[in-house]
């Protein structure tokens, strides 16, 4: 995953004199806040614009362009999902009681 992070810009680390890749502790940072935003459901393409944003490995974050924007854009995602998943549920509990 750290190369996959790395090839989509979501991470940077150091390279030692013979090339090899040498992560510190902002890169496990890194991969924390992308564990994080992840685990809210977020795809990496809006973890990379909110990135630069998070402060902590808690879902604080500071002002940056669209941040508020973002956030209500992934709710409204949620939300929406939360709806076909529900109308699914209703067509899927229709089919079992009418097997009884």
């Amino acid at each position: 995953m750290l190369r996959y992070y790395e090839a989509e810009g979501l991470l940077a680390p150091q390279r030692t004199d013979s090339g090899y890749r040498d992560y510190g502790s902002t890169e496990e940072e890194t991969v924390r806040r992308i564990k994080m935003l992840g685990a809210a459901g977020m795809t990496l393409e809006t973890i990379q614009q909110l990135l630069p944003c998070v402060r902590s490995n808690d879902p604080e974050f500071t002002p940056c362009n669209n941040l508020r924007r973002i956030l209500a854009q992934q709710v409204s995602l949620i939300d929406e999902r939360i709806e076909t998943l529900s109308q699914s549920r209703r067509i899927l509990a229709g089919f079992l009681s009418s097997v009884n």
